[in-house]
């Protein structure tokens, strides 16, 4: 993978953690997921290549569906304001990226830059999930991550087969529809999806 595609996954990741609008949020994070399949099927080798990469373009449109219709039913009332401002979030993540980069050992991808943007996009996903109060960015946070897995499946020696790169695909989506119920539980519960009204609960 070149280095250009690794920072655009970068760059989209990182846009991520420091907007503010959610439409943008998810709009960057659908096209990250659609680079992702469009890289899939530049490098496919045969036709169980091809078909990992439509499964992965499904993934990214299926998600990018319920993300919007969610946003939709969910409106806030007024702005749930994050637990930083926008530099602040943006230093955090960048920070927990050179950590993890420096930190983590050779991971066994076909080059340096996939391990790196996969240790960013892993780094940038819990700096979401730890800085936003809003529960739509925390799904958010998690689909980065989830993001960053595709791409280390897609980035391994040989590439992964088939039946890997289709039970990621599934796996990744299975986790953030859970995620968005919990999100719709949420709002309907407390008439807003800020998480840190879940701090006044008690058994």
């Amino acid at each position: 993978m070149s280095g250009a595609y690794a920072w655009l996954l970068v760059a989209c990741g990182l846009g991520v953690v420091v907007v503010r609008r959610r439409t943008v949020a998810v709009a960057l994070v659908t096209a990250q997921a659609l680079a992702l399949a469009a890289l899939a099927a530049r490098d496919a080798a045969g036709s169980n290549d091809l078909v990992a990469a439509g499964a992965l373009a499904l993934r990214a449109l299926v998600l990018a569906t319920v993300l919007f219709v969610v946003v939709a039913r969910t409106r806030e009332a007024r702005p749930v304001r994050a637990g930083a401002a926008p530099l602040v979030r943006g230093a955090i993540a960048v920070a927990l990226a050179l950590a993890l980069t420096w930190l983590v050992p050779h991971i066994g991808l076909d080059s340096r830059d996939a391990e790196r943007a996969v240790l960013a996009l892993v780094a940038f996903g819990i700096a979401t999930v730890a800085t936003r109060r809003a529960t739509l960015f925390q799904v958010l946070g998690i689909v980065l991550v989830e993001n960053g897995l595709g791409l280390a499946a897609l980035r391994l020696p040989g590439g992964a087969s088939l039946a890997i790169e289709l039970g990621v695909a599934l796996d990744l989506v299975l986790v953030a529809l859970v995620a968005v119920v919990f999100h719709e539980r949420i709002f309907a519960e407390f008439g807003t999806g800020d998480a840190a009204l879940l701090r006044a609960l008690r058994d």
